[in-house]
């Protein structure tokens, strides 16, 4: 692809300070035709990640501050963002793609894989391609990296060059998955030096030199604001949705579908859809883009001493680095909005949140403890701090009050990472339920060793949106496809959905009924009480008394020994073979990504093995050849 375009950023300025510095440089020790532009046009690098959680983008980042200080020219991206025809023509390329749920690609990589997939023949399509990858995952799944690896091996098939031999970090090590990062960075580094030498004298820049702020920070008086810079509103009517052009859909429904008396608290929040000319499928997900809990936005204000009315507008300091959509950061913006808009003040600091923490610290030991915190043998102090209790960015800057007082403001978009949207798997159907789409939300509420309950931030958000009120929103692919109604002839169906994990099967459920295909529609549901947690209890019962849907349910907790979903599948191993063998069923999981997807995939086995009156060995083949073709799953941590 065409090098980005050069301004002069602080890594020209940088360079240039430092060939200024260099004697023998200035002695003229260089070629005649050299010049800046010319030695910067091999040092682009193109850094793609994969990320469902937001960890891959942010060791993706990481490698793009680090490629500055190696002076490189970085651009950043999500894998599915990247356009791949340029990408066929890039030279240098790190990749961090994390593993989610059971080996699955993070959905913003799931685009781009395919597609480099589909080209898997042509074994020189890479051929000029030098590249790394990082893998992020979880060594208590059995498809550890799994994604990763595949990636790996894909590139190297379609005719790339690896560099470094790809890294495998892992969620399960002392120090986390930056153990085998830092390593693998160093490595690369290392690597890339010796292929794109500096100049004699050079040096990498030291991580000891303050970076730049992210983005210029311009405050707006009240005569600029009266001209109206840049303030567009999120539209209310819309042909297709997406996170730059997202929807303000109103709220319809808001209601708790739990027992008042039971411990979890789930909503089913409905939204007013019918100006969106888009149609979501089964299986479609919505981004919900929320915000900061008022009595967090305040506390945050205090905490910094921040003037709350105080307006500004932002401009890129970077030509790679966009600035914030509009809609989501108007231009200009108080900096109450900001705070309640767009810094993710609940989230857990990452371990460069501490390092550039000690650039403002004038107390010693506080910078001593940032400096411990950032650096790769304080990782498990970190975690003892941070990750364990979950203690949220707003609470450790209250908890160093001579750093807190010292941070600039600009600095902040450096230090806090902008709220994400959250992906929610729709829960109705658009036959069923016209013009309206509903989410199944599971509140997130729970204790640590801090006194304050750690609050989900979208889910307390959304359950507090009154009728009426309007969220930004927008439409996506999600990891489930299930047949498209317009088949001659639709396989049997599956569907084992724990908890909110039923809600992709209810859309689907309603679907397929809606067009008049409800033969061999198997649904597994399982809860803790059939009196408390039993979500679409009517809707689904009417359906079985109607012969247009197959009910098998697990309540865990309404009998002495605990019953779950996997459970009631081996309790009729016959009926589901009959399904999967002989009628080629399709089957489908949802819910959370802990145990229960293994212990679903443990029964899938067993009733194949009872099945087939095999030995585990052909089971092992028959799942990995045929059923796992069927078997789709879509998890969250």
């Amino acid at each position: 692809m065409d090098p980005p375009p050069i301004s002069r950023s602080r890594l020209e300025i940088n360079f240039i300070r430092l060939l200024e510095e260099t004697q023998q440089m200035a002695n003229g020790n260089k070629p005649k035709d050299w010049t800046f532009e010319k030695w910067m046009e091999d040092r682009n690098l193109i850094i793609l990640y994969g990320s469902q959680t937001g960890t891959a983008q942010e060791v993706a980042e990481r490698i793009g501050r680090e490629a500055y200080c190696h002076f490189f020219i970085p651009l950043v991206s999500s894998m599915d963002d990247f356009n791949i025809e340029e990408f066929s023509k890039a030279t240098l390329v790190v990749f961090v793609a994390a593993t989610t749920g059971q080996g699955d690609n993070p959905d913003n990589m799931t685009n781009f894989f395919k597609t480099l997939w589909a080209n898997r023949k042509n074994r020189q399509l890479l051929v000029n391609l030098k590249f790394g990858v990082i893998g992020l995952g979880d060594s208590s799944y059995q498809k550890f990296n799994f994604a990763a690896k595949r990636l790996n091996n894909l590139l190297m098939l379609l005719g790339g060059q690896s560099l470094v031999k790809i890294g495998l970090g892992d969620d399960q090590h002392d120090l986390g998955p930056d153990f085998v990062v830092d390593s693998w960075l160093k490595l690369w580094w290392t690597k890339l030096l010796e292929l794109y030498p500096l100049p004699d004298g050079i040096k990498p820049i030291s991580s000891h030199i303050l970076p730049p702020p992210k983005y210029k920070v311009c405050y707006v008086t009240d005569e600029d604001d009266k001209l109206g810079i840049d303030k567009p509103t999120i539209a209310d009517e819309a042909a297709e949705t997406s996170a730059l052009n997202p929807f303000s859909a109103c709220v319809t429904i808001n209601k708790r579908v739990t027992a008042e008396d039971h411990f979890q608290e789930v909503r089913l929040v409905e939204f007013d859809v019918s100006k969106v000319k888009h149609s979501h499928k089964p299986g479609d997900v919505l981004m919900v883009q929320p915000q900061n809990l008022e009595e967090f936005v305040n506390e945050f204000i205090s905490v910094l001493n921040l003037d709350p009315e105080k307006k500004f507008s932002l401009e890129s300091s970077d030509t790679n680095i966009a600035v914030p959509p509009s809609w989501l950061l108007p231009r200009p913006c108080t900096i109450r909005d900001c705070v309640k808009n767009y810094f993710d003040i609940q989230s857990v600091p990452k371990r460069y949140f501490f390092e550039l923490l000690s650039f403002f610290t004038t107390d010693e030991n506080e910078k001593e403890k940032f400096l411990e915190f950032s650096s790769p043998e304080g990782q498990q102090d970190l975690y003892d701090y941070c990750n364990r209790p979950k203690r949220s960015i707003m609470e450790v800057l209250a908890d160093f009050p001579h750093t807190t007082k010292n941070i600039p403001f600009e600095y902040l978009f450096n230090l806090i990472p902008p709220i994400r949207p959250r992906p929610y798997s729709i829960a109705s159907s658009v036959l069923a339920i016209p013009g309206r789409v509903q989410l199944l939300v599971a509140v997130v509420e729970y204790r640590t060793i801090l006194k304050r309950p750690r609050l989900g931030l979208c889910t307390n958000w959304l359950s507090r949106q009154k009728e009426n009120s309007c969220v930004p929103v927008w439409f996506k692919s999600g990891a489930l496809t299930f047949p498209s109604m317009s088949s001659p002839e639709l396989p049997p169906v599956i569907m084992i959905g724990p908890g909110t994990g039923c809600a992709p099967f209810r859309a689907y459920i309603q679907e397929r009924v809606a067009s008049g295909y409800h033969e061999n529609v198997v649904m597994v549901f399982g809860c803790r009480n059939c009196d408390k947690d039993y979500f679409f209890k009517e809707e689904w019962e009417t359906l079985v008394a109607e012969k247009k849907l197959n009910l098998y349910c697990a309540f865990s907790r309404d009998q002495e020994d605990k019953v779950y979903v996997q459970h009631v599948m081996r309790q009729h191993a016959e009926g589901f073979w009959d399904l999967i063998g002989n009628k080629r069923a399709l089957v489908f999981f949802a819910g959370n990504a802990k145990r229960v997807p293994i212990d679903v995939y443990d029964a899938l086995k067993y009733i194949c093995e009872k099945g087939l009156g095999c030995s585990s060995q052909d089971v092992e083949e028959y799942m990995k050849k045929d059923l796992e073709k069927r078997y789709q799953t879509e998890t969250w941590a």
